[in-house]
């Protein structure tokens, strides 16, 4: 594809994508405090072998979504705007939907004809199986309708609609547990009737009734969307694989109290780190997406929004790893989750090499070749579940977090070198040499605090990144001038 240089164009989405981020950015902060007290509060109601009965629960619930329907929403957005071009969303939306519907109902045959395989294989009970079969029905309807609202370039409805969904489900689960002393189930069914309500708010948000007329779908429209969504469905069960089967390996193994640990982990690093990061992504992608069918060369924003994301993760992740017990400390209430802190740094810095692939994989997504992303996150996805079998049995818990972090940290690198021509990241090298110089003065205050003076250690992490941003923003000051 041959591209077009318009620097006014450029500025001008550069302006537009800024503005989005500011009316995601609530939704993401407040996603991230919801995410933040979801683990206190849930590992304060449920034992260890509770929670890990949840986490499996929603591994596998994942799973299932990864499968048979995510990949439908992401292919509504990918293809969005060339159908509005085109004129043709009710025919576009009636082929989005009997995909979903079809998926869906596919999913159900298969789960319950094969029910007793994947009783045997994921070795979770017949009720919690039954229970995330159900759940999935409303979780595949937000899925898709939130893509069509980010599509649709609708930031404060997103953000309204995930902010309410992310508190009714917090509170509708402690309902469930303390009122009716469910357990586990108890969470599943606090998220089942959430996002059932958030559906309803999403159908109007997105004005989907106005445009959907059901009519009938032209097959030359379906292929493309299989051809683009069925490897990202591919590389999602490969993520899945990386992040999420070492849950399962370690029931298998040690049973599911050392899981629940692993989910307390888990849930302190990925979902809460993932969904601030995810404030530049969630804005910017629609947006890059739309100027490069416009033939716009979008690799200096990528670029851009690349050094923001590692000015933005880095600096915290670092700062997570070197206070881990004291993060854990604070952010879990039972003493028995307590060795959680062994999994984070390894679990931190996993999250943030495959954060950054968001945008060293975007290549792939923009030529329609997901082919590609697909093949080497499969790749690090089987390194990583072989690094779990050898490594869980002989290190436990550090086995896990080694096997996570080598598996995020080789797909990233395998994604830096498979480029496409013309779709070479330029890497952001100003930003780094300024990160790099910062880190000076972070390493030695982090050397009095550990050998001079100790404070405590909230304040400690706080100061510790004042000071890394303080140093950068002079520098860049600096090179302004």
């Amino acid at each position: 594809m041959e591209f077009v240089e318009n620097k006014e164009v450029e500025k001008e989405q550069l302006k537009a994508i800024f503005r989005d981020m500011l009316k995601y950015s609530p939704s993401k902060i407040i996603g991230m405090l919801g995410n933040a007290i979801i683990v206190p509060v849930y590992t304060s109601l449920l034992s260890p072998d509770q929670y890990g009965l949840y986490s499996l629960s929603i591994a596998l619930l994942s799973f299932l979504c990864i499968i048979f329907s995510d990949w439908v929403g992401l292919s509504g957005l990918r293809f969005f705007k060339h159908h509005q071009m085109m004129q043709d969303m009710p025919k576009y939306l009636t082929t989005l939907v009997t995909m979903l519907v079809s998926n869906i109902f596919l999913m159900f045959v298969l789960a319950l004809t094969f029910r007793q395989n994947f009783y045997d294989f994921f070795h979770i009970p017949v009720k919690y199986f039954l229970a995330i079969l159900v759940l999935i029905i409303p979780v595949a309807i937000r899925a898709l309708l939130f893509q069509l609202l980010r599509a649709q370039l609708k930031s404060m409805s997103f953000t309204v609609s995930t902010i309410i969904n992310q508190f009714l489900t917090i509170l509708l689960s402690i309902f469930f547990v303390k009122f009716f002393h469910l357990g586990a189930i108890a969470l599943l069914l606090g998220m089942g009737v959430s996002i059932s309500l958030i559906d309803l708010l999403l159908i109007y948000q997105s004005n989907i009734i106005s445009w959907f007329k059901l009519q009938k779908i032209e097959w030359n429209s379906v292929l493309p969307i299989y051809k683009y969504g069925i490897p990202i469905a591919a590389t999602s069960l490969s993520a899945w694989i990386i992040n999420q089967s070492n849950k399962f390996i370690m029931n298998s193994i040690h049973g599911f109290s050392q899981v629940g640990i692993v989910g307390v982990a888990y849930g302190l690093t990925l979902p809460l780190l993932m969904t601030i990061f995810s404030i530049i992504t969630v804005a910017a992608i629609p947006r890059i997406i739309n100027m490069y069918e416009e033939k716009i060369d979008v690799r200096p924003i990528i670029s851009r929004f690349t050094g923001y994301f590692i000015l933005i993760a880095l600096p915290v992740i670092t700062v997570i790893s070197l206070y881990a017990p004291d993060y854990v400390n604070m952010l879990s209430s039972n003493d028995k989750f307590l060795d959680a802190f062994k999994l984070i740094p390894y679990f931190a810095f996993g999250t943030f090499f495959m954060a950054i692939t968001d945008y060293t994989t975007l290549q792939y997504h923009l030529a329609n070749k997901t082919y590609i992303d697909f093949i080497i996150k499969l790749t690090s996805g089987i390194v990583g579940v072989v690094l779990n079998i050898l490594l869980i049995p002989e290190y436990g818990l550090a086995g896990v977090g080694i096997a996570t972090l080598g598996a995020n940290f080789l797909y990233f690198l395998l994604s830096i070198i498979i480029v496409l021509p013309g779709l070479r990241l330029i890497c952001p090298f100003s930003v780094l040499n300024k990160m790099l110089i910062s880190a000076v003065p972070f390493a030695g205050l982090y050397f009095v605090f550990c050998r001079v003076m100790h404070l405590p250690a909230l304040f400690e992490m706080l100061l510790l990144m004042s000071i890394f941003y303080l140093c950068y923003w002079m520098l860049s000051r600096k090179t302004v001038n």
